[in-house]
This record gives C-alpha cells, sequence and structure tokens, in this order.
C-alpha cells in the first residue's frame, strides 16, 4: 500500500501553493518524493513570512496572478509534463465588499475562473501523463455564508466544475476531483482564529473538536491523486471534522 502514495519522479504544480492549505500540500507531495512547483502572487520567495504558513523550502517557485487570465497563458510551464495539478488558489473580501462591484469580480476572477483557465493551460500535459486534476474548494461551497456571497457562490462553482470536468476528461486518462475544508487554521480563517470568542463558537460545531491543519487536507489530496483512488472521477470530498453535518 505504501507504494501507492509514492510519488517519486512524479511532478505536481500546486496553484496556491505558497502558503496555508496549498502550502501543506504541496510538502505532502514533496514529502513522497514527488518534484513540486508552485505559483503564488509575491515577486519573490522571500516576500513570504514563514508566521503566515509559508515554507517554500524544496519547491520551485513561480509568481504568477491567476486572476488574470493573461497572465496564466504567460506563466512559463514549471516541467516538461504534469502528473498532478492542484488548484488551490483563493481570495476573500470581508467587510461586506463582495457585495461591491469591485470585491465581486476579484473573488470571482481568483476562486472560480483561474480554475478554468489553469485546467486549460495544462490539459494537453496531464492528458499525455495520464495525470490528476485536484479542485480544492470549501464547505462553503454547500451552504450559505454570511457576509461573502462571492466565495460561496465561487466555491460551488469549483464543486460543480469539479463534476463537469471530471466527466469531460475522464475519456482523457485525466482524473478530476476535490476536497471541500471546512475550518482550516490559515491567513484567510484569522477572522475567526484570531477572535477567542469566535473561535470556541466554531469548534463547538466541529465534532471533531478541532480545526484542521494543512496536513489533514494534503492527506486527502495525495489519496486523490494516487492509484488508491484510481476509480474515483468527478468527486469533491468533505474534509470538515464533520462541521457540515
Amino acid at each position: 500500500m505504501a507504494g501507492d502514495t509514492d510519488f517519486s519522479g512524479k511532478r505536481v504544480l500546486v496553484v496556491g501553493g505558497s502558503s496555508g492549505i496549498g502550502n501543506g500540500i504541496a510538502h505532502g507531495f514533496r514529502e513522497r518524493g514527488a518534484a513540486v512547483h508552485v505559483w503564488g502572487t509575491r515577486a519573490n520567495v522571500s516576500d513570504y513570512d514563514p508566521a503566515d504558513g509559508s515554507d517554500l523550502t524544496g519547491l520551485g517557485y513561480t509568481c504568477v496572478d491567476v486572476g488574470d487570465p493573461d497572465a496564466i497563458a504567460a506563466a512559463p510551464m514549471p516541467f516538461d509534463g504534469l502528473d498532478v495539478l492542484v488548484l488551490c488558489q483563493g481570495t476573500v473580501v470581508y467587510k461586506r465588499g463582495e457585495f461591491e462591484r469591485a470585491g465581486w469580480d476579484r473573488v470571482m476572477a481568483v476562486n472560480l475562473d483561474s480554475l478554468m483557465h489553469c485546467a486549460s493551460k495544462f490539459c494537453e500535459q496531464l492528458a499525455a501523463a495520464r495525470g490528476s486534476v485536484i479542485i480544492v474548494s470549501s464547505i462553503s461551497g454547500l451552504k450559505a455564508n454570511i457576509g461573502n456571497p462571492a466565495y460561496a457562490a465561487s466555491k460551488a462553482g469549483a464543486i460543480s466544475l469539479t463534476k463537469t470536468l471530471g466527466q469531460a476528461w475522464a475519456p482523457m486518462g485525466i482524473r478530476v476531483n476535490g476536497l471541500a475544508p471546512g475550518l482550516v487554521d490559515t491567513k484567510l480563517t484569522k477572522v475567526t482564529t484570531q477572535h477567542p470568542d469566535r473561535l470556541a463558537g466554531a469548534l463547538a460545531r466541529i465534532p471533531d473538536g478541532r480545526m484542521g491543519t494543512p496536513a489533514d487536507m494534503a492527506g486527502t489530496a495525495i489519496f486523490l491523486a494516487s492509484p488508491l483512488a484510481s476509480y474515483v472521477t468527478g468527486h469533491t470530498v468533505i474534509v470538515d471534522g464533520g462541521l457540515s453535518l
């Protein structure tokens, strides 16, 4: 069974892999032998703060603003082929900013539109490798999200896109699946995690009694990209400690 999660010789790109969940997933693959490259938003590796959950040790890096389709198109290919594409990009606008056009447009561009643009860019390489795509959405895509209409709608769209691409690309040998995290301690969730009352209320709703970690998400991503999930196509696995039950 251990060999099923050995990614030695495999090439993995994690979009949004510079911090948080994406960074945890990137290191999960690296620790299992893969060559891993990440895309992030800052100009240089040195611009990332380890306190924000950024560890780029052993990872390749390219700065790409995935909210801009032209930037995705112009970005260099990280390898001469690709076995696994993890789409973990995401942003959110608080203080009701997503009810305004600028906030809505930015969140939808990064959280939903860029998924299709990135997947299309690497489709040919993934087909040649009979590879795998993993789309990271959120349990916010399964319900309402107070104050964040674009975030919730974009994540619902990501779950739907996972189904549709899974169906469309399976004949090419590409498996498309996803994972939907619950509450994970990252820079995007500081609005909850750094407020003791909000955090206590959130933990009280999680049957497992704790927040998720990037490593928890990595475990599911590794499973989905491995031969263990060879007959899983188009599905999004909920990884939330029971929060959405």
